[in-house]
Formats: structure tokens, C-alpha cells, sequence
């Protein structure tokens, strides 16, 4: 295992391994760097659900068959275990600290998304904690200039301020990679739609897209979603009313069928307040428009709260019908497609990125919370247990 401080110190290197894998692996075909034995793989990319071992060297997948024999620097005995893609989390705010990132490594993500945590004015630190992340992390700028404030991030209409916006995204192309625009009636009120329109002006300046809070906005949904685009992403799904994305007979509204259709992607963003309620949960789940993605609306405190990680988060829609597997794609291949960045993980295949992440799956009696304080009893439970990223196993020490 590594540390931290080792991981980061190694990750050039291991970079500029990667262009000569092929000789590496020609020369020594039985030498592997981690060798992952006896796990239960999920491969949602290949449909894969099989007891496999799972072949590292030099940052790449080598090879991942049912018995693998060969000398590795180290082993990770996975039996009873899941053997899955790293995690992909497209809605945190992991960049509000530096010790965000690092955390998240050790829940099983290695991929995260800052979700408009900063607005212009404040863009110059979660971009720094971006490129000094050890996993790859983006950010969403806020199209309120001054970020999350408590009073509202746009109730005065002024701070949704489009040249702000574009002037940061071009000083940091590289790594903002789109907008959020949060619309609840305590964030924008009567400028729901104003905040969203300016959203798109940005995005489309770039060809980036937004990413709309939903839930308890003053505009109806099918107003909001009319300016919504292939590629633009819906997130906290299950917001209850007023303005859920099913009416009170328990359908779907047309507009939220829509829009899917032309391509724009629904996401979870668990969060703590406002954004999940039980009975919602339900109904939506029940006419069967389930997420594309599951996402936290994480933050460093996070494991005190209903939050907890995105194994966690994963875990709750168990009990609604969605499978193991199902669970697993949402938080790995659907999340990948998501954005360009992700494209190449997400996927355990051959010559990927060595990005994986070790679960439990525990059996027992377990309580998830909503963001009502209500609860719902499971009978499984995800849990990290291991991290690899780039092909180093990652912990945390002291």
C-alpha cells in the first residue's frame, strides 16, 4: 500500500509508464503490480457478473479471467467481496477542502465532480483542489457569481452574472467543465427561469453543459425543462413536491419523458435537505423512470449524516427493485458517459485505467435516511473496502 504523500509522488511516473504497456506485458506476462483474487466482478461495460481475478501492471487492466496465476507486488484477497470499476460521483462538493478528495478515495471514488460549490468569484480554489486531486476531479462553475450563499445564490438576479461566468470558464477550460444553476425557491425564486436561460448562454458559449437543482421551484418543471439540452443533467431526481417530475396522479410528466428522450441525463444528488423524501422515492421508482446516475451531494461531513458515501447512497434504492448490478452501473459506466473526462473508466476491460473499487456487500438490517427524517430499513448494504486508482492501492494514514 501507499500513503498519500507516496501515492502523489509516484503518480508521474506511473503515467509515463502507460505508453509502454505492451512491452512491459510481453516481457514479463506473469508479473503483475496488484493482482485482485476470488471476487465477485460487476462489469456493467461488458456485462460481466462472474467470480474473477483481476490483473494490474502499470496502471492499466492486464487481464481479468477466472484463474489467474503469477507472482504480484501485492494481492488483494476479494472473495466474498465485489470487484467493481472505481466510482464515479457526479455531484459532490469535494472541492470545498482539500481533504475532500483524498476522502473520497477511500470510500471507492475515483472520479469526482465539484458541483457549483464556487461561483466566479471564488473559482481560483476548487480549481486548485482539482488539479492537485489525486483522482480526477472537474468542477461546475455556479452561474451566481459568489457561490452557495445562504441568503441565495441568485435572488438578486444580478449575480447570475453570464460574463463572470464565461471569463472564468475560459481561464480555466481545462478544468470547469460546465454550469450549475440551483432553482429551488429559497436559491433563486421568481428567477428560476432567468438563472436557467443565463445557465445555457454560458454552456452553450463552450459547448458544456448545465446542470439544473431541482425541486420546490416557483416555475413549473415543464417550463424550466423546455431550455434543456442533449447532455444537460437533471439532478436531486426525487425532490418531492412542489414541481416533482411526477404529478399527483403518479405519472411522469411529459415534460421530464421528453426531455430523456432528446438525451438529458436524471442524477440522484442524495444531499441533506430537500432532496429525497421516501414516499417520492416510491412513486417514481414504481413507474419505472429510474436514475441514470446515483450521485451524493458530498462534503467532508458528509459521514456524519444521512449522506455517509456513495456506497452508501447506492444502497437505497435496493429495496425499490433495482439490483446489485443495477446499482453499479449508476455509480460506474452510466457516470462515465456523463462527461468526456470519464469516458475511458467506468470499465474494468482490458487496457483500461486501473481504477477499481473493492466493496462488501453486507447482509443484515439496515436504516437509510431521507432528507424528512424519515427511514426505510434495507436488507443489504454496500460498504468500501478497498481503493485502487491508476493502479496503486490508496489508503489514508495518519
Amino acid at each position: 500500500m501507499v500513503s498519500r504523500r507516496q501515492f502523489l509522488s509516484t503518480a508521474a511516473a506511473a503515467a509515463a509508464m502507460l505508453g509502454s504497456d505492451r512491452r512491459i506485458l510481453a516481457a514479463q506476462p506473469s508479473k503483475y503490480d496488484i493482482l485482485i483474487k476470488g471476487g465477485r466482478v460487476i462489469d456493467p461495460s461488458v456485462r460481466l457478473d462472474a467470480i474473477r481475478d483481476v490483473a494490474i501492471v502499470a496502471g492499466r487492466i492486464v487481464a481479468v479471467e477466472a484463474s489467474l496465476a503469477g507472482e504480484a507486488a501485492e494481492t488483494i484477497d476479494a472473495r466474498g467481496k465485489l470487484v467493481v470499476p472505481g466510482l464515479i460521483d457526479i455531484h459532490t462538493h469535494g472541492a470545498r477542502s482539500a481533504d475532500g478528495p483524498p476522502m473520497m478515495l477511500e470510500d471507492g471514488v475515483t472520479g469526482w465532480i465539484d458541483a457549483g460549490s464556487h461561483g466566479a468569484d471564488g473559482i481560483a480554489e476548487p480549481v486548485a483542489i482539482a488539479k492537485a486531486s489525486p483522482q480526477p476531479g472537474r468542477v461546475l462553475i455556479n452561474i451566481g457569481r459568489q457561490g452557495i450563499l445562504p441568503d441565495g445564490d441568485t435572488m438578486e438576479l444580478g449575480r447570475a452574472d453570464v460574463q463572470a461566468a464565461k471569463d472564468a470558464i475560459a481561464r480555466h477550460r481545462d478544468i470547469i467543465v460546465g454550469v450549475k444553476a440551483r432553482l429551488s425557491r429559497d436559491v433563486s425564486a421568481a428567477n428560476d427561469y432567468e438563472v436557467l436561460r443565463r445557465s445555457k448562454e454560458v454552456t452553450s458559449a463552450f459547448g458544456l453543459p448545465v446542470m439544473i437543482h431541482m425541486g420546490q421551484t416557483l416555475s413549473p418543471l415543464p417550463r424550466l425543462f423546455d431550455l434543456l439540452e442533449r447532455g444537460d443533467i437533471v439532478t436531486h431526481m426525487f425532490a418531492p413536491p412542489p414541481n416533482s417530475i411526477i404529478d399527483d396522479t403518479g405519472h411522469i410528466l411529459p415534460a421530464v419523458l421528453a426531455a430523456r428522450r432528446r438525451g438529458v441525463w436524471f442524477d440522484i444528488g442524495n444531499g441533506q435537505t430537500g432532496h429525497m423524501r421516501w414516499d417520492t422515492v416510491g412513486a417514481i421508482m414504481k413507474t419505472g423512470f429510474w436514475p441514470d446516475t446515483f450521485s451524493t451531494d458530498w462534503s467532508t461531513n458528509s459521514r456524519r449524516t444521512g449522506v455517509v458515501d456513495l456506497p452508501n447512497c447506492m444502497s437505497k434504492l435496493l429495496g425499490y427493485g433495482m439490483s446489485v448490478a443495477d446499482a453499479v452501473a449508476r455509480a460506474t459506466l452510466n457516470p462515465s458517459r456523463v462527461f468526456p473526462l470519464f469516458n475511458d473508466r467506468g470499465t474494468l476491460n482490458v487496457g483500461a485505467p486501473a481504477d477499481v473499487a473493492v466493496l462488501e456487500l453486507r447482509d443484515g438490517k439496515f436504516e437509510f435516511l431521507d432528507n424528512y427524517k424519515g427511514t426505510i430499513t434495507g436488507k443489504q448494504r454496500f460498504f468500501p473496502f478497498a481503493t485502487v486508482l491508476a493502479g496503486k492501492r490508496f489508503r489514508i494514514t495518519a
